[in-house]
């Protein structure tokens, strides 16, 4: 089974989103959040998070990067169990029993996108706001496109 896990490059993410997700955190894309969302909402780092942030399932921060890698079922069933809480504390579902099935389907659908990949491969997210609703997109950049030198600087003592 794969998920993906907040990956940071640089400290754009603490800039660019009100709450940044934690480097390593499991995430999925969270595009619940903006289910109700008009034009007006899309302002700032609101907009930001709406526009490619991932969503983290320890914070409920934002991430504009997420890394494939595997997971344990032990790791879902506690995953899905947080995110069934928030649920509940946040969006003001009637209890756990209610919340998790639709936490278990958001997780579920976030495992269906990263089967498809490597692990190391990276993921963004991009959205848009039409009259249907939100629009997700993805892209994967895989573990072979994306080395190191691309990120790195590489200093020497010369």
């Amino acid at each position: 089974m794969k998920l993906a896990r907040a990956i940071h490059f640089d400290e754009s993410d603490t800039r660019v989103f009100h709450n940044p997700a934690r480097t390593g955190e499991w995430c999925i894309s969270g595009g619940f959040e903006f289910s109700n969302w008009t034009e007006g909402d899309l302002v700032g780092k609101a907009r930001q998070a709406f526009a490619n942030g991932w969503f983290g399932l320890e914070t409920a921060g934002r991430s504009s990067f997420v890394a494939v890698t595997t997971v344990e079922q032990a790791e879902v069933t506690a995953l899905t169990d947080a995110l069934a809480a928030h649920f509940v504390s946040v969006y003001g579902a009637p209890d756990l029993d209610a919340a998790r099935p639709v936490a278990a389907e958001e997780i579920a659908q976030m495992m269906d996108l990263c089967d498809e990949h490597d692990p190391n491969t990276l993921l963004t997210v991009s959205r848009e706001l039409t009259d249907g609703g939100v629009r997700e997109g993805y892209r994967a950049i895989a573990p072979q496109d994306a080395g190191l030198e691309q990120f790195a600087i590489h200093v020497t003592e010369d």
